[in-house]
C-alpha cells in the first residue's frame, strides 16, 4: 500500500513538473511562429510596388478565385478582348512561358498571388472577383459532387483510371483534374460516391425518400457537415480567397508559404496578418468584382479594364503589322472550343490552342469592338453559358437522383451548420467585405470619370467653331483677339486724329 502511495505522489510530482515545460514550449512555438508570419507579411506589404493602380500594364493578371463566375469572364470578356496570339502559354502545375516576351499579355489561371514573383514587376496589372464565402463554400461542395457524379457511367474507379490514362496519351486538352484545387476535390468525392454506389448495392438500398434534404443525404453522397468538417476542406476551401489573395495556398511558389500556412493553422490568431497582407493586395489591383452583383460587376469591368484594353489594342496592332509587314504567309487560325468535354473544368480555357498567330475574325472584331458592343456580346455570351451549365448539372446530377442542389434547397440546410460555415471562413468574410468597400470606390470613379467625360462634350459642343477647347488653342486664340482689338482701337484713334486735325 505504501508502494502505491508513493508511486502515486512520484506520478503527481512528474505531472506538476512537465506542465511548466509543455507551456514553455507551447509559448516558444507561438512567438517562433508569430516571427514567421510577421515577417513574411511585412516584406509583401513592403515589395509592393507604388504606382497608378488603375493604370492597365502590359500584362493582365487575371487572379481566378475557384467558383466566382471566372468562367464567363473568361470567355465572355477576356476572350473578345485577347487573342490567342495574347494569352500567355502555360502549364497549370509548373509555369512555363517567358512573360518577357512582347506577345504575352493576358494570364489567366487558378494559381494564386504568388505567380506575381514571376511575372515582370511593374508591368503587370491584376484582377479578381470575390464571391460572398458562405454561398462560395456551397458551391465548391456542389461543383465537386457534380464533376465526381460525371464517372459514375463507369462500373468501378480501376475503369475510370484506365479510361483516363488513354485520354491523357490522345490529347492534350486541360480538364478538370488538372486544375487546382478541383485536382484534389474531385477525386476525393469521386472516390467518396464509388464508395457510397458499392454500399448501396450491397444493401440493395432503393427506396430514397424524394422530399429529402440533398445536403444530408448520406446514401447517394457526401453531406455537407462531413465536407466542411474535412481535413482536405480545412486545407483547400475554408478561408481560401484570402490565402489565394495573399498567395498561401498549398499551390503557391513561395518557398515560405508552407511554414506560414502550417503557423496560421496551429495559431488560428495569426490570421489577421494574412488577411491584411489579403487586404493590401485587393487595394492596389486594377479591378475587384463581386459576383452577387455581376450586372453592375460586368459594367465596371468594361468601363475599367475593357476600354483600357480596347484603347491599348490600336497601339499593339500597328506593332503587329509593322513587325509582320514583309511576311507574306498568311496567319494560322485558332477556333475557341466550348468547354463540353465530360471532364472540362468549369472556368477554365483551353490553353494547347495558343501559339503566334490569331483567327483573323477575331482581329477584324477587336478592331470595330466598343465598350458598348463589348457589353452587348457578354450579355449574349453569359445567356448561352448558363444554359450550357444548366444542362451539364442536370445530366450529372441524374445520375445521384434524388440529389438536386439549387438555391432553394439550401433553405433546408440547418443554422447550425451555416454558422459553423461562418466561423470556418472568417478572414474570407472580412475580406468580402473590405471587396465590398472597394466595389463601392470604383463605383465612384467610374461616376465622376462619366460626369468629367459629359463636362468635356459639353464644352467640345459649345466651343465647335473653335475646333475644340483645347487648352494649347485658347492660348494661341485669346492673344490673336487681343492684338486685333487694340489694332481696330489704335486705328480708330488715328481716325479720330486725323479728322480734328482736319
Amino acid at each position: 500500500m505504501a508502494c502505491v502511495y508513493r508511486y502515486g505522489i512520484l506520478v503527481i510530482c512528474l505531472s506538476i513538473g512537465l506542465i511548466p515545460l509543455l507551456v514553455s514550449s507551447s509559448n516558444d512555438d507561438y512567438f517562433h511562429c508569430e516571427r514567421v508570419v510577421r515577417n513574411w507579411a511585412d516584406y509583401s506589404t513592403e515589395s509592393q510596388t507604388k504606382e497608378d493602380d488603375l493604370t492597365l500594364k502590359d500584362i493582365l493578371f487575371f487572379l481566378h478565385i475557384p467558383r466566382t463566375g471566372g468562367r464567363t469572364y473568361f470567355h465572355c470578356f477576356l476572350r473578345k478582348l485577347y487573342t490567342n496570339y495574347e494569352d500567355c502559354p502555360r502549364s497549370y502545375d509548373k509555369l512555363r512561358f517567358d512573360p518577357s516576351k512582347p506577345n504575352c499579355r493576358l494570364v489567366t489561371t487558378h494559381d494564386d498571388y504568388s505567380l506575381m514573383s514571376k511575372l515582370p514587376k511593374g508591368r503587370t496589372s491584376v484582377v479578381t472577383i470575390l464571391r460572398d464565402p458562405i454561398d462560395r463554400v456551397f458551391s465548391t461542395y456542389e461543383f465537386s459532387i457534380e464533376v465526381a457524379a460525371r464517372f459514375l457511367v463507369h462500373p468501378n474507379l480501376t475503369s475510370v483510371i484506365e479510361m483516363s490514362r488513354r485520354l491523357r496519351r490522345k490529347s492534350r486538352a486541360v480538364s478538370t483534374l488538372d486544375i487546382w484545387p478541383w485536382k484534389y476535390l474531385v477525386p476525393w468525392m469521386r472516390q467518396d460516391l464509388f464508395a457510397r454506389r458499392d454500399a448501396r448495392e450491397l444493401r440493395r438500398l432503393q427506396i430514397i425518400e424524394e422530399n429529402s434534404n440533398p445536403y444530408d443525404m448520406e446514401d447517394m453522397a457526401m453531406p455537407l457537415h462531413e465536407f466542411i468538417n474535412d481535413p482536405i476542406a480545412h486545407e483547400l476551401v475554408h478561408n481560401g480567397a484570402t490565402f489565394q489573395v495573399a498567395g498561401l495556398t498549398n499551390n503557391s511558389y513561395m518557398l515560405e508559404s508552407h511554414s506560414v500556412r502550417d503557423c496560421v493553422r496551429k495559431h488560428p490568431e495569426l490570421g489577421h496578418f494574412v488577411l491584411e497582407v489579403a487586404k493590401h493586395r485587393l487595394n492596389h489591383m486594377l479591378y475587384v468584382g463581386l459576383t452577387e452583383e455581376h450586372k453592375r460587376s460586368a459594367k465596371m469591368f468594361t468601363n475599367l479594364v475593357g476600354a483600357q484594353v480596347l484603347s491599348q489594342l490600336e497601339t499593339v496592332n500597328s506593332d503587329f503589322e509593322q513587325a509582320t509587314s514583309n511576311n507574306t504567309e498568311p496567319s494560322s487560325s485558332f477556333s475557341d472550343p466550348e468547354p463540353n468535354e465530360s471532364n472540362q473544368v468549369e472556368d477554365s480555357s483551353n490553353h494547347t490552342s495558343n501559339s503566334n498567330g490569331s483567327s483573323p475574325h477575331l482581329e477584324l472584331a477587336r478592331e470595330n469592338m466598343t465598350v458598348d458592343k463589348l457589353m452587348e456580346k457578354y450579355e449574349k455570351c453569359i445567356s448561352n453559358l448558363r444554359k450550357s451549365q444548366a444542362t451539364r448539372r442536370t445530366m450529372s446530377l441524374q445520375k445521384i437522383a434524388p440529389v438536386n442542389f439549387s438555391r432553394h434547397a439550401r433553405l433546408s440546410v440547418p443554422i447550425s451548420i451555416l454558422q459553423q460555415i461562418q466561423n470556418l471562413n472568417s478572414l474570407d468574410i472580412e475580406l468580402y467585405k473590405h471587396a465590398q468597400n472597394i466595389f463601392m470606390q470604383q463605383q465612384k470613379h467610374l461616376i465622376q470619370n462619366a460626369d468629367l467625360m459629359a463636362e468635356m462634350e459639353l464644352q467640345k459642343a459649345a466651343c465647335g467653331s473653335f475646333h475644340g477647347c483645347s487648352p494649347w488653342k485658347f492660348l494661341v486664340i485669346i492673344p490673336l483677339l487681343m492684338i486685333v482689338v487694340l489694332f481696330i482701337l489704335f486705328v480708330r484713334r488715328r481716325t479720330n486724329k486725323v479728322k480734328k486735325i482736319g
